[in-house]
């Protein structure tokens, strides 16, 4: 059996980066008034006026950054996504159960892995309850379980459900299709054995944001097309829904707000095998032929973000398709919010009803 990579980054909070995380936690508790004014008048872009927590986040960021992902070392660049995420990651949030495992899907296939994963539980014991499967972010290059650990908290917690993390295989070290591959392996796996892993096999749900997002509506269009039971609900974030052409938030929101237009190209092109696989549904699912049969799905974009409107095209194409899906766009956030629940009570919000929208559509 093949040995699966480790699941945390090479990361080790400093000093700096402690008092930075108490700094954004201390002000994340403050009404936005008073943020705004630190941060300055709100920026506004296509009738949309930014954040005040976010807009003084990204003051802070600037100050302390060390460049753009892509002019980085790939090394440097996953302990800065890990040292970002820890400073507006908050306070802990205690759960019943937080367990590191390892999924065994090698098997005797060699382009298969035994992957990593974090399981959170609101409670102990092998109560069958529903799971979300949670890809993180992180443009298939960067971003880990540690980084999205206080997302997946939130989640467990809020929606009282199992979630289950995974810490599915990346670019360069591994090219497109392997991330997907190793996502719908891992639905299937969960899928396969909901029983022993205390599971309601009825409320299987996949989400993630960004690159996470695109993962969880691609597992559901291979999983249909397969002819297989899917997951009942997808939860999508931000999501990557195109890599082959770019739309008006791409010049609106290309720079400034976090994710920028190069981080894109870098994360494409690092991902990608050739151009050719930009209008592959696994790598853009907005490309896709049908959209008909798919799980019933919430989309949650930000306003002030290069991917908004290729997300929201998904949304249109999955509800002209006769899917049931709410759309919902917070003007005031950037890409991706769903990390900073300890540093925005916007964040914090958006993803409360995130949960909300989870918990209708898997009914419990």
């Amino acid at each position: 059996m093949r040995s699966p990579m480790s699941g945390h980054r090479d990361f080790t909070p400093s000093i700096a980066d402690r008092l930075t995380k108490a700094a954004m936690t201390a002000s994340g508790a403050l009404p936005g008034r008073l943020i705004q004014l630190a941060a300055g008048a709100p920026r506004r872009i296509d009738g949309q006026a930014l954040d005040p927590h976010f807009q003084a986040g990204l003051r802070v960021m600037s100050r302390l950054s060390e460049g753009e992902y892509e002019d980085m070392p790939l090394a440097q660049a996953r302990r800065t996504v890990e040292r970002s995420a820890f400073t507006v990651s908050g306070d802990g949030i205690d759960l019943a159960v937080v367990k590191d495992l390892v999924l065994p899907l090698a098997g005797d296939d060699p382009a298969r892995a035994d992957l990593p994963a974090r399981l959170y539980s609101p409670v102990h014991g092998d109560e069958p309850l529903p799971m979300l499967i949670f890809f993180h972010g992180g443009g298939w290059v960067l971003g880990s379980i540690d980084s999205h650990d206080a997302t997946c908290r939130y989640i467990a917690r809020t929606g009282g459900l199992k979630v289950l993390s995974v810490d599915y295989r990346m670019a360069p070290e591994f090219l497109f299709p392997t991330a997907v591959d190793d996502a719908v392996a891992s639905f299937r796996y969960v899928r396969d054995n909901a029983a022993t892993l205390g599971v309601d096999p009825e409320r299987i749900a996949v989400g993630g944001d960004s690159a996470g997002g695109n993962l969880a509506a691609v597992v559901c269009q291979q999983t249909r097309d397969a002819g297989e039971k899917t997951p009942a609900f997808q939860l999508l974030f931000v999501p990557a829904t195109n890599m082959s052409a770019r739309t008006r938030s791409f010049e609106l929101f290309g720079e400034g707000f976090f994710l920028t237009a190069k981080n894109m190209d870098f994360y494409e092109n690092t991902y990608l095998r050739s151009d050719d696989d930009r209008l592959d549904p696994r790598a853009s699912p907005l490309l896709a032929e049908d959209f008909s049969g798919l799980p019933p799905a919430h989309v949650a974009t930000g306003g002030f973000d290069p991917l908004r409107d290729e997300g929201e095209a998904y949304a249109r194409k999955l509800a002209d398709a006769g899917v049931k899906v709410s759309l919902r766009r917070h003007e005031t956030l950037v890409h991706p919010f769903v990390n900073a629940v300890g540093a925005a009570p916007a964040a914090r919000a958006a993803l409360s009803e995130a949960v909300g929208a989870l918990r209708m559509g898997l009914a419990y």
